[in-house]
């Protein structure tokens, strides 16, 4: 059955035909029989050419829609003239008011409406009944225009529900569209973060190293053990730099089963005293002081004080001179954590920072707006009074869900 179905939903034009072709014999055998019952022998040639050219209308209906109701009312307008009374194939009027209410242009539409209004009305009048009054004669007009005006209803709720589902499809199209193109913003997204991490990490944890190995080899033979110490600080620094950068590479690796092990989590302001600490290994000198109570914080705002507190920090050993000094200060307040941190040095040109960053590649204060902006706070940067540089942060603290 199901394949029966199939079939005919492909070749609807076939159904209708057979349909026509019934519909054609089942008027052929009325008008035969209602010329044989009155006399009029005469009638049945034009009878029997109505019914064809309406079976014709059926079995084209999908077709040529418009064109097959011209052809009806054409059709019906001939019966009108030449007095050929209502056959079977007059059904074909109900089928084609339906087709082009349901799927033929507006104009067919109200076309086919105003005509099946008028149409029972018409042959009432053109063929009353007999030993009918005229109440009677009203009635039977009133009762055979309803099956066409429901037909009309019917095909014309098809065509507003199949406009409503097209729209449906539409709409599913276009979201999927958007969610495409959502998608693809939070890749770039996602790059942009990694990126922005990447700098953070590399240019850090590299100029430390730098820093470190420089000294080393100016006191590798006066002071071995300090060179010694040096040589561990580069070591840690770098198992700390690919680790770090293992887990950011890590994301870019989706789908894939990793076998290296874990990754190391995301830096958070407790581990900016271990920060800290490596800039005054590599002869830095950092002042360092929390205010407020201290107290769990949103994941992103804590990796934002970090990085910002890092990037500072690496700026200053970069452009602050040999002598340069700095300061942090972490400051917990009822709805936001501020951040402050100032050097002394001779620093860099605050265009620097914002055109390209501090490396020349777009990484610097750019990179700290959009990360505090991330997280909805505000960022103030630039030169100190009499010298230095100052970078100031507030985020705010979201409530823990």
């Amino acid at each position: 059955m199901q394949r029966l179905y199939d079939f005919l939903r492909r070749h609807p034009t076939w159904v209708d035909t057979f349909w026509a072709v019934v519909l054609f014999g089942l008027s052929g055998v009325s008008v035969v029989s209602l010329d044989a019952v009155q006399g009029h022998r005469g009638t049945v040639p034009l009878g029997m050419a109505v019914s064809a050219v309406l079976s014709a209308v059926v079995a084209l209906r999908r077709r040529l829609p418009e064109a097959m109701l011209l052809v009806a009312l054409v059709t019906g307008l001939a019966q009108l003239v030449l007095d050929v009374e209502p056959v079977v194939a007059d059904f074909a009027m109900l089928v084609i008011t339906y087709t082009v209410a349901a799927v033929g242009a507006r104009w067919a539409s109200r076309l086919a409406l105003a005509v099946s209004l008028c149409a029972a009305t018409v042959a009432q009048i053109r063929w009353p009944q007999e030993d009918t009054a005229f109440l009677g004669q009203v009635a039977i007009a009133v009762f055979q225009t309803v099956p066409f005006a429901l037909a009309w209803v019917l095909g014309d709720s098809i065509r507003t529900r199949r406009a409503y589902f097209a729209q449906l499809e539409e709409r599913a199209a276009r979201l999927e569209k958007e969610r495409e193109a959502q998608a693809k913003v939070a890749v770039a997204a996602e790059r942009a973060r990694i990126a922005r991490e990447l700098h953070d990490v590399v240019a850090h944890n590299v100029s430390v190293m730098v820093v470190q190995a420089d000294g080393a080899a100016y006191v590798l033979d006066a002071a071995p053990d300090q060179a010694r110490k040096a040589l561990e600080t580069i070591s840690s620094t770098g198992r700390q730099a690919l680790a770090e950068m293992r887990r950011l590479l890590g994301v870019l690796r989706t789908g894939e089963h990793q076998e290296s092990g874990e990754y190391v989590p995301q830096p958070d302001v407790e581990q900016i005293d271990d920060l800290i600490e490596q800039c005054r290994s590599s002869g830095l000198p950092v002042d360092f002081k929390v205010e407020g109570t201290p107290r769990p914080l949103p994941s992103g705002v804590e990796l934002t004080a970090y990085r910002i507190v890092q990037e500072a920090l690496t700026n200053t050993r970069k452009h602050g001179g040999p002598n340069a000094g700095a300061s942090v200060r972490l400051v917990y307040f009822d709805d936001g954590l501020g951040l402050l941190v100032e050097d002394d040095g001779k620093g860099a040109p605050h265009e620097l920072y914002e055109e390209g960053g501090a490396d020349g590649q777009g990484h610097g204060l750019i990179g700290m707006r959009e990360r505090v902006g991330m997280v909805g706070g505000t960022l103030d940067a630039g030169p100190r009074p009499g010298g230095g540089f100052r970078i100031s942060a507030l985020l705010p603290l979201k409530p823990a869900h």
